[in-house]
């Protein structure tokens, strides 16, 4: 039986954030689109997790977040639609543009694609129900050609009850929930990691 952590433990504790809020996945900087080097500043900005190079950069996102939100969000979408796990609107449940354009919108570091955008109501009156349908397709799509046999932290022997963490899209499987904070100290990382194993 597979057992599915949620990243509400980490994100309410740490976080302050919606109990489903992702991490800041992304291994470039909200503001200058550069590396975030070895030393990143972390803050939570309405809820969601940002990270930056520097604090300069920290503070010009914080004294007008709507200027670098749409930048961020856009490369969001680039990095997750590739693996996104559902061909119909989390919602509705119609295929994904059948309906006409595909709407795809980026909630907490989360990208969700919906078959219009009537449907973007319901699902902002419940996103932590949605994104868990969301996770679930995630796990159902990715668990079958997982490419490792081990945890992606401790790299320790994953047996018949794994940790199954979603994080931007992806199913990362570990051997613990003291794993969980490892992953969410260093998402990009863990998430490059994974990558490297699937070449």
């Amino acid at each position: 039986m597979l057992k599915k952590v949620s990243f509400v433990m980490i994100a309410v504790a740490v976080l302050a954030a919606p109990a489903f809020a992702d991490p800041h996945t992304l291994d470039t900087c909200a503001v200058t689109g550069k590396s975030l080097g070895d030393t990143p500043v972390t803050k939570t900005v309405d809820g969601r997790e940002v990270r930056f190079c520097c604090n300069n950069c920290a503070g010009k996102f914080e004294a007008d977040p709507a200027k670098y939100t749409e930048k961020l969000d856009e490369a969001y979408v680039k990095q997750q639609t590739a693996l996104y796990a559902l061909d119909t609107c989390v919602v509705g449940g119609d295929k994904l543009g059948k309906m006409g354009d595909i709407v795809s919108k980026v909630y907490d570091n989360r990208l969700v694609k919906f078959c219009c955008a009537d449907c973007i109501e319901s699902f902002e009156k419940d996103q932590a129900k949605y994104i868990a349908k969301l996770d679930e397709a995630v796990v159902a799509k990715q668990a079958a050609n997982y490419p490792l046999e081990s945890c992606l932290v401790k790299g320790e022997a994953i047996d018949d009850d794994p940790i199954d963490l979603v994080i931007g899209g992806r199913l990362l499987k570990l051997c613990c929930e003291g794993c969980i904070k490892k992953v969410n100290a260093e998402p990009a990382k863990y998430l490059a990691m994974l990558d490297i194993t699937k070449k």
